[in-house]
This record gives C-alpha cells, structure tokens and sequence, in this order.
C-alpha cells in the first residue's frame, strides 16, 4: 500500500503558504453526499456530447428513473429540460460548469453555477483552472473554486481536476484547494481530456480529502467491474454514460465517458 503521508504534507505546505491570509471553509458532506448500497445509486447517469438532443436528454432522465440512478448529468443548455422531465422523481439533476476546459474566465463561471442552480440544477460539477494550477497560481485557483462554490449555494460542487494532465504532487495540490474552498467532492476527470479514471488516482484523492469530501470517479468507466473497483478504491459516485450497462453487469463497448 502507498504512503501518502509524505505528499500530504509537502501539498498542504504549499497550499497553506500559497493561502495564507485568506478565509476557507468546508463544505457540510453529511449533507450532500448521496450514498447507497446499490450500485445504480450511486452513479450519475451522464450525457455531456456536445450533439446530444432534446431526445436524447428524455431517453437519459427516463433511464435514470427506470434504473434509480443518483442524478443525470447534463450540460447547463438542458438543465431545465431535464428538471421538468424528472419532476416528482427521486433522480436529482446534476450539470457541469467550466466544462470542458476550466478555462474561462472565474466571474463568468460563478455566473453559470448561479444561473443553472437558478434553473433547478441540485448538483454542479465544475472543471478546475487547470492551467492555473499547472502554472503554480494556487491562489487563483482556489479563488476561482471558491466563487463557484459561493454562486452554487445550496448546490454542493464537485471539482474536475483533470486527473491525467497532473502529477501526484499537483492533484494533491487540487484536492487540498477543493477542501478549503468549501467544495463537497473531487472528481476524477472530464472524460474529454485524454484520460479517464483509474483505481489509484481514486485512492490518492480519498487520501488527500479523508472524509471531509465525497470522491468522483468518472472518465472511461464503461463496466460494472470498472465501477466496483472505483468504490472499493474510495469513490462515493461514478459518472458514467454506460450506466444502464454497468448497472445491468453487461458489456457496453467503447466509449470515453
């Protein structure tokens, strides 16, 4: 087993220099983790390509009902869409911001949390400045997480790090930011950029969080032996688009999300 106690410890010194004299604050994860013993809850039944269609946005709410899927994730044009098709039902609505780059400018990304939370969104999940991180601008980056996470109340914020464009050092780094930033969990990746999830980068970030945060995986899980390995490395919530395939223990072909 890996010892993180070293990574730790180096990612928090530079993250608190990096912060020092500024304001965190934890999100309440009892509150907002949506946990289950079955597997179809605990995973976001997810459709972000940028073709998807009025139709295909149906077809993905009916199937999160049908399967007692944790939530639909969707980009922020079919939030309201998916809020009225799943009206009445147990299966929140959860969306992206940021999406895929994290590039954007912070204010204009706090504005789309606060409009689609506006517009019935119960979850957001946000792409992180990637760039900003790789360039050492901890500050900004926590800034920029921290605005989304003020704009989104009371929706809890997952943070996208990107996990295949960072070292260790870097997504320790990103995890530790998460936490004081107020955000309710790390997500692995976009599913856009070059890479997925893997067992390894789950439990280095369940190590770096410990329990204050939920853990995301998402990115390439198209199995239902894909998915358990992802919970039984810590993750609390899989975003998947084969989710009806995974749920059922069927293969779903290839894909990347």
């Amino acid at each position: 087993m890996t010892d993180y106690t070293e990574l730790f410890a180096h990612a928090d010194e530079l993250v608190t220099e990096a912060l020092s004299g500024r304001e965190t604050e934890n999100a309440d994860v009892l509150d907002v983790l949506r946990t289950s013993d079955d597997l179809a809850g605990r995973i976001d039944h997810t459709l972000l390509k940028a073709d998807a269609t009025a139709e295909a946005i149906a077809i993905l709410c009916d199937e999160a009902e049908k399967s007692g899927f944790a939530s639909v994730c969707v980009n922020t044009r079919w939030v309201p869409t998916a809020v009225e098709r799943l009206a009445g039902t147990d299966v929140m609505v959860c969306t992206v911001v940021g999406f895929p780059l994290g590039a954007m400018a912070p204010r204009a990304k706090a504005e789309e949390a606060r409009i689609t939370v506006s517009e019935g969104a119960d979850e957001v999940d946000m792409v992180i400045d990637i760039g900003g991180l790789l360039s050492g601008r901890l500050a900004d980056v926590y800034e920029d997480v921290r605005g989304v996470v003020a704009a989104a109340r009371p929706a809890p914020v997952k943070v996208i790090l990107e996990t295949s464009l960072l070292n260790d050092e870097q997504k320790a780094i990103a995890c530790l930011i998460a936490v004081r930033a107020g955000a309710a969990y790390v997500k692995t990746s976009t599913g856009f950029g070059g890479g997925g999830a893997t067992a390894a980068d789950v439990t280095l970030m369940r190590k770096m969080v410990g329990d204050e945060l939920g853990v995301k995986a998402s990115g390439g899980v198209r199995t239902r032996q894909d998915a358990e390995a992802m919970l039984a490395a810590g993750a609390d919530r899989i975003g998947a688009s084969a989710s009806v395939a995974i749920a059922a223990g069927v293969d779903a072909g290839g894909g990347d999300y």
